[in-house]
């Protein structure tokens, strides 16, 4: 009698159902909910009307409230929320995707400071001057020296025109030797061309990017600067001039017989009071930078002035923008992911779980939601925007401090760090949502 009477003493509250998956749609009718229930037992009233006690079904669904998933009981939610149990609930529930599985693990000889995806292509910086650039499955298609320090940045130009087979790509890095290159890989004739390099800088060279036609490219610098720069290869720049005969150049980088072309910058522009960490082009004017003096700055390129400044309260090392939402993430020194909206100047969420620095962010390219961080933690957290309180999945895999992470291949996300290996985690969800 006392476990009956305790029984009836909780409390309900009303809750509909609904999902833009029409494939698991029940009827809309309103359910009395024990306060007390989880995600867990809601995934079984949800099962169950929809496969009439099917036990063999396996779709296990995720709940929305108001545009958060659930993490807690209801009385937790209603109460952290403040909000009454008289109301009557709207819950949306989504299909639940598999944890990302690890693919592989790709071995190099020192730490790995950046990695970026292009279809089927990776590439890595290393703290042993080299650039590895591998295939999607696995295979090392070449190491690449030039540079005379540790590789610090990467990114991917505009692809280069093709012709039949030989698929032609285009990427420039930066390194502690204060210089970026630019590099063409010719896939079919398996050769690498440093078409030209960038010099100016007075510090490392630890972040860069180039704009969406690849004709223009940003870095930053433990100068405290940053430098705008032309990979436009009809350009007529009369500060240019030809290092192909330079005897210091290693002959990997003119493996085509390509002349290497040193280019001085076309702008400098000087605000941050500590080294710049990142840079992001927001669009064919606009850029971010981040920097450990604990800001964030919004730059005109056109015009050379700076726009905006967004104060923070301790270092940031990474920035990312999604393609799609156009929120900022940042990581940051104080163990927090932020996502930031520079439009309206806003907060938009804090992530906090990981235990060391966020070294690392980048954002899903085919879901607005999602986001993966890395830190000197060793773990890469994947998180969905939807659910501030806790990431969706811990990939384990690093065994020291993460340096790096990327997501740009839909279906891959990799991290790289001190431990030298390259992780790869496969992601199918675009797949089977779509």
């Amino acid at each position: 009698m006392a476990s009956e009477a305790s029984l009836g003493s909780i409390s309900h509250v009303q809750a509909k159902f609904f999902t833009k998956q029409k494939e698991y749609s029940i009827p809309d009718v309103p359910y009395s909910l024990p306060i007390t229930v989880s995600p867990k037992e809601l995934n079984d009233i949800v099962h169950n009307v929809l496969y009439e006690g099917d036990n063999e079904k396996t779709a296990v669904f995720d709940f929305l409230i108001n545009g958060e998933l659930l993490r807690s009981t209801l009385e937790f939610y209603l109460e952290d929320k403040e909000i009454s149990i008289e109301s009557e609930l709207e819950v949306e529930y989504i299909e639940r995707q598999a944890a990302p599985r690890p693919e592989a693990s790709l071995s190099h000889d020192d730490w790995i400071s950046s990695v970026r995806g292009n279809n089927n292509l990776i590439i890595c910086g290393c703290y042993d001057n080299t650039i590895k650039l591998w295939s999607r499955d696995g295979q090392c298609l070449t190491t690449i020296p030039g540079h005379s320090g540790p590789v610090k940045c990467l990114t991917w130009l505009k692809r280069a025109e093709s012709s039949g087979e030989d698929e032609e790509y285009l990427f420039a890095s930066g390194s502690h030797d204060q210089a970026a290159f630019v590099w063409r890989w010719k896939g079919s004739k398996k050769e690498i061309d440093c078409l030209y390099a960038f010099r100016g800088h007075s510090g490392s060279v630890d972040c860069i990017d180039a704009n969406g036609d690849g004709e223009r490219i940003i870095t930053g610098s433990w100068d405290k600067t940053i430098k705008l720069w032309t990979a436009d290869n009809t350009s007529t720049d009369q500060n240019e001039r030809d290092d192909s005969e330079n005897t210091h150049q290693p002959k990997k980088m003119k493996s085509g017989g390509h002349k290497m072309i040193t280019r001085v910058p076309l702008l400098t522009l000087g605000g941050h009071k500590e080294a710049v960490s990142a840079v992001v082009w927001l669009d064919d004017t606009n850029v971010c930078s981040s920097s450990w003096d604990h800001t964030l700055r919004l730059w005109d390129m056109s015009r050379a002035e700076q726009t905006q400044i967004l104060e923070g309260s301790k270092a940031f090392f990474q920035i990312a923008q999604s393609p799609l939402s156009n929120l900022i993430a940042s990581a940051s020194a104080d163990r927090h992911v932020r996502l930031h909206d520079l439009r309206t100047k806003e907060m938009k969420g804090t992530y906090t779980s990981h235990a060391g620095w966020v070294s690392s962010v980048d954002w899903s390219k085919s879901d607005e939601h999602l986001f993966v961080s890395g830190s000197h933690d060793c773990l890469m957290k994947l998180w969905d925007t939807r659910s501030p309180k806790a990431p969706l999945y811990n990939l384990i895999g690093q065994e020291e401090k993460i340096l790096a992470v990327d997501w740009s291949i839909p279906d891959l996300m990799l991290s790289g760090g001190a431990d030298n290996q390259l992780k790869m985690f496969n992601y199918k969800k675009f797949l089977i949502m779509k």
